[in-house]
């Protein structure tokens, strides 16, 4: 790593050119693969059983005598059903991770050499390994709270959705909700379907401990919480800081967010949403690790969780596509 250089000096970066030769080839990229999916041990990820046995299958090197069936470290996770040698998972992993805004399909699908449709694919399967949110325990605190909308400029949309559009800034946007924990960094953030004080506070209560000290804005709907010690900023009358009560840790994870929205993808479909924020939470949470350790553990996250194009593209009801 080139001494002296800017970020965080305490991560260990990994270059192109090291990275290259550290998976010459698909073989490489498998045993890497193997060795962060199976860290105890290979198992069947169908049944859990660790009786398992090389097989010569072409596809499928292993065989389970316990549900009788063969797998590979593609099988049950996020990469299964793709027909992509691992060495382009690895490289697609590599660019979504050292790219702090977002690697966009656009770029992906230039850099490995595959199509625009099967680089998004990837990329949104890739997110699909960051859904751990409600899995982690509530922070302890000091934890700060706060809200942002996502969503297209109203100045940007076309006169006639303006003009059906009611209300003020967040109309016609979505409501972003999040939490850092001050002690360990972490965020924990979520889609919201309203922002009235019961949606809010649930919110709340499912990220903060009891006990733990709150830090948010002014707004009505974070009040009458017993169970925590709160203060809060008045940002209707420019109180932005006062000693330790402020929301400047989770704003700057919105700015974050907002700069891959607008410099990164441009636009993030209301119905894939959550997979961009999982993916910003994610990345944001392991991101003072080196580069082969945030591999490893994505790779990791990756297993349990497939995700199918069917799926992926189903109508949910929400708008979706490159501009809807």
């Amino acid at each position: 790593m080139t001494p002296n250089a800017p970020g965080k000096s305490l991560r260990e970066g990994v270059t192109v050119m090291q990275l290259a030769d550290m998976f010459p080839t698909d073989e490489a990229a498998r045993e890497w693969f193997e060795a962060e999916t199976w860290p105890s041990g290979r198992y069947c990820p169908r049944c859990g059983s660790t009786r398992t046995s090389e097989a010569s299958h072409a596809k499928m090197p292993y065989w389970c005598p316990d549900c009788r069936s063969y797998f590979s470290v593609k099988t049950g996770s996020v990469m299964e059903g793709s027909p992509l040698p691992l060495r382009k998972w690895v490289w697609a992993i590599y660019l979504h991770l050292t790219s702090l805004k977002g690697v966009s399909s656009m770029k992906l699908h230039r850099d490995i050499g595959v199509t625009q449709k099967t680089a998004w694919f990837m990329l949104q399967r890739i997110r699909k390994a960051y859904d751990r949110n409600d899995d982690d325990p509530p922070f302890t605190g000091p934890v700060e709270f706060d809200e942002t909308y996502v969503g297209g400029k109203r100045k940007n949309m076309p006169k006639a959705k303006r003009a059906a559009l009611t209300g003020r800034g967040g109309a016609g946007k979505v409501t972003v909700a999040g939490a850092k924990d001050r002690a360990t960094k972490r965020v924990n953030a979520a889609i919201l379907p309203a922002t009235d004080t019961r949606t809010i506070q649930g919110f709340v209560r499912g990220r903060a401990a009891p006990g733990a000290t709150l830090y948010t804005d002014d707004a009505a709907a974070y009040r009458g919480m017993p169970e925590y010690r709160h203060e809060a900023v008045n940002h209707s009358v420019g109180e932005y800081v006062r000693g330790m009560a402020h929301t400047n840790g989770i704003e700057s994870f919105w700015s974050m967010l907002k700069r891959g929205y607008q410099g990164t993808y441009h636009h993030m479909s209301f119905k894939h949403l959550h997979r961009y924020v999982a993916e910003f939470s994610g990345r944001h949470n392991i991101r003072n690790a080196g580069t082969l350790h945030q591999m490893a553990e994505l790779a990791y996250n990756m297993a349990g969780k497939r995700l199918t194009y069917r799926d992926l593209t189903a109508d949910v009801g929400l708008a979706s596509g490159a501009r809807g």
